[in-house]
């Protein structure tokens, strides 16, 4: 069902739900919906989105594979790149060790289940496996993602009101200071935009040193909370990306009443214990987007005063893929 034509209830509704998990959108474009918010991506977001080009200047998102090594995950070791010939006037290459989500990413809806509720729209964790269809990226791929981006750069916003944003520290930004954004940098949100938050991260994490790196108490980033979910939705943004490692602010705020004090700790990597992964991810069924390369963009929006383009990403069409590099492009 085509978002233009859907009545879409607000959070605080979804949160009253008893026909599906609260706080879940499953089954309001379709009873086989595996979408999610890109629902709120429509033909004529790929149209608003062209029409904000004016200078023809493209500025590239992605940042180049093997970016963050070691792995901030430290699950996910570096990719190996072979290139082989056949022939003295031939070249082929290949890649070992090509973790999907090492670097520059977008989350598909098959990368966290929620732990009451499981994967979004019900579907099963026996059709999560490797080759199967269901919540694959190649759904993203085949949809392909077009419209209008918007940037909230927080990094010059705390700087202007004499609050400047540590970038290897915890701050929850909250919704009350998105909204201070927007007004900010005279930025409108709109239903179906593709919404970029620059926190300074991930340009700190490659120039610091190892011992730096070691250092760091944590990362800015969204704050984990039912007023952020509500935001998120209320606005029908198709996709959240940022240039941090999560999205979210981490560690994660423990008054947040997500974490839960029996879940066990993860034998290796990360913890997702009271992450907004979970409610954003599989009952609000929200694509995401870590590690983004924002610096650029953030130095032209800046430069210009637009903060609003042309935005698109082709995640790679790999079959029951959990996650891909976005392949993402601002045009202005």
């Amino acid at each position: 069902m085509s978002s233009s034509t859907l009545m879409v209830p607000r959070y605080e509704q979804l949160r009253q739900r008893t026909d599906a998990p609260p706080g879940s959108s499953w089954y309001l474009f379709g009873p086989d919906d595996q979408l999610g918010t890109l629902n709120f991506l429509t033909e004529q977001s790929a149209l608003d989105g062209a029409a904000l080009v004016k200078r023809g200047r493209v500025i590239n998102l992605d940042y180049p594979l093997n970016t963050f090594v070691p792995s901030l995950a430290g699950t996910r070791p570096p990719t190996v790149h072979h290139i082989f010939s056949n022939n003295p006037n031939h070249r082929d290459d290949w890649l070992d060790s090509f973790y999907l989500q090492s670097t520059s990413q977008v989350d598909g809806l098959r990368h966290i289940r929620h732990p009451r509720h499981g994967f979004y729209g019900g579907v099963p964790d026996a059709d999560i496996e490797v080759g199967t269809p269901a919540l694959g990226i190649q759904l993203l791929a085949e949809k392909g993602l077009v419209g209008r981006g918007i940037l909230l750069d927080a990094v010059r916003y705390f700087d202007s009101i004499g609050e400047p944003l540590a970038p290897d520290a915890p701050r929850g930004i909250t919704p009350s200071e998105l909204d201070a954004m927007t007004v900010h940098f005279g930025v409108e949100v709109r239903p179906g935009d593709i919404l970029l938050l620059h926190t300074g991260f991930a340009e700190h994490w490659l120039a610091a040193t190892p011992e730096r790196r070691a250092a760091r108490s944590g990362s800015p980033g969204l704050h984990q909370s039912e007023e952020m979910l509500a935001w998120l939705w209320d606005h029908r943004i198709s996709l959240v990306a940022a240039d941090n490692g999560g999205l979210e602010s981490f560690p994660v705020d423990p008054g947040s009443g997500w974490v839960d004090p029996d879940e066990p700790p993860p034998p290796r990597g990360p913890s997702h214990n009271g992450m907004m992964h979970r409610p954003l991810i599989a009952l609000l069924g929200m694509i995401i987007g870590e590690l983004w390369k924002l610096d650029e963009l953030a130095a032209d929006c800046a430069a210009d005063g637009v903060y609003e383009f042309l935005l698109t990403a082709k995640p790679l069409n790999v079959t029951g893929g959990v996650g891909s590099p976005p392949n993402a492009l601002a045009v202005k």
